[in-house]
């Protein structure tokens, strides 16, 4: 049997049912374009949500400190019992080194390293007391490693330099002290330091725990706060590509020492949320599909009931079994690749309508268009999955229609 001669049966079966062929067309192109939609809406919303956390955080952070307490030489050389609670006055905190281990790990790092001091801290102004987070940087390095001079609303990040005790805090905890930039502030510290500092920017991530809770000094401000001149507890990493954070992290570790945490690391539980989100949403989607194909179930089975007695015909003539119902899958597969292009276009235009709608967010303020991921693999993956449903869809009615004696067909028609 040609293949012509099953392409022509099938293209008559489908042309002389055109209400029948349009109707299951439609339903496979909306399935295909909303699932389109649904796919660049979700996945374009978690990756700018993405990209504004790692946009406000480093890459890798390298601590002071180790993942496990150091072996003790006695216990490696005589398997001696290991002394616990036992002060080291000695020790003094902060990393070892800091301008050489930053120099051996830029000889490979895909990407930059700068030096910070991180501390907490009380902003008192007005009456009003907040706890923060104080990290002290270079200007000059910290461009290399971070977002925050182009998240700047007031003032620049060099304005750090030009002023005595300069600090730039996040618009969140300036509105909540009611700090304009320009004003005085007392900054405390743990230990009981204080001193004024001057308001000399202020910036805004997107991420209020941020804005609110963490602002910036010189370097020399912080160590000033902790009473540890010279000390340098944290390193900031900032890759080329932010997904190699975790190997980066690992092979930083191995290299130094010092605990090394990746962003990933660090926002486990949220990426485990996102990893239950995907799964509900990719289940969603092909529910969607497979609903589309019910449309091109119940148009082949109208199909292959109304020409029974052309089934007959066929397999009398000698038409084997497999035969006949190619013609019903081909009929499917006409259907499903019209609906797929059509679908293809209706989901693009869904999206471009998606992205040019903006939300208002009353807790910032700000109005932000929606955020639509366009992939060629959501087209792809929907044409895939809705050309596999609609041939499955066919195959059904056309194996219980051709499996039927002609004889039982004629003879129930008359």
């Amino acid at each position: 049997m040609t293949t012509n001669l099953l392409l022509s049966i099938a293209w008559t079966h489908v042309s002389t049912r055109v209400r029948q062929t349009l109707v299951g067309m439609f339903g496979v192109a909306m399935g295909v374009g909303f699932t389109i939609m649904m796919a660049g809406l979700m996945q374009g919303s978690q990756i700018d949500f993405l990209r504004q956390l790692v946009d406000t955080m480093p890459h890798v952070t390298v601590e002071d400190e180790r993942r496990s307490v150091p072996s003790q030489p006695a216990e490696e050389e005589y398997a001696a019992v290991g002394m616990s609670n036992v002060p080291n006055v000695t020790r003094r905190p902060g990393i070892k080194y800091p301008d050489t281990v930053m120099a051996s790990l830029r000889s490979w790092l895909p990407g930059d390293v700068a030096p910070s001091v991180k501390t907490t801290a009380l902003v008192e102004h007005g009456g009003a007391r907040v706890g923060v987070t104080l990290t002290g940087i270079d200007p000059r390095l910290e461009v290399r490693v971070s977002k925050l001079a182009s998240q700047m609303r007031e003032g620049q990040l060099t304005d750090l330099s030009k002023a005595a005790n300069g600090i730039i805090i996040g618009q969140a905890l300036a509105e909540k002290l009611a700090v304009k930039n320009g004003n005085t502030v007392l900054l405390g510290a743990g230990q009981g330091a204080q001193t004024s500092a001057t308001v000399v920017g202020i910036f805004r991530s997107g991420l209020k725990r941020v804005d609110e809770g963490q602002i910036y000094s010189l370097i020399s401000l912080a160590q000033t706060l902790m009473g540890q001149s010279g000390i340098i507890n944290q390193l900031r990493l900032r890759l080329s590509d932010p997904v190699v954070a975790q190997k980066v992290a690992t092979q930083v570790e191995a290299q130094i020492g010092y605990k090394s945490v990746s962003w990933q690391e660090a926002n486990a539980d949220l990426l485990s949320t996102f990893a239950t989100r995907d799964f509900i949403v990719l289940t969603v989607m092909g529910a969607m599909l497979l609903t589309s194909s019910f449309a091109t179930y119940n148009i082949i089975s109208t199909i292959t009931h109304e020409k029974r007695h052309d089934i007959a015909i066929m397999k009398s003539l000698g038409m084997r079994e497999y035969a006949v119902r190619r013609i019903f899958i081909i009929e499917s597969a006409i259907m499903g690749s019209v609906g797929i292009v059509f679908g293809w276009i209706l989901g693009y235009l869904l999206c471009y309508g998606w992205s040019q709608i903006t939300i208002f967010n009353p807790l910032t303020g700000a109005t932000v268009p929606l955020q639509i991921y366009y992939s060629p693999m959501h087209y792809i993956a929907s044409g895939a999955i809705s050309i596999l449903c609609c041939a499955v869809a066919a195959f059904f009615p056309a194996r219980k229609a051709t499996r039927v004696h002609p004889v039982e067909i004629i003879r129930g028609a008359s």
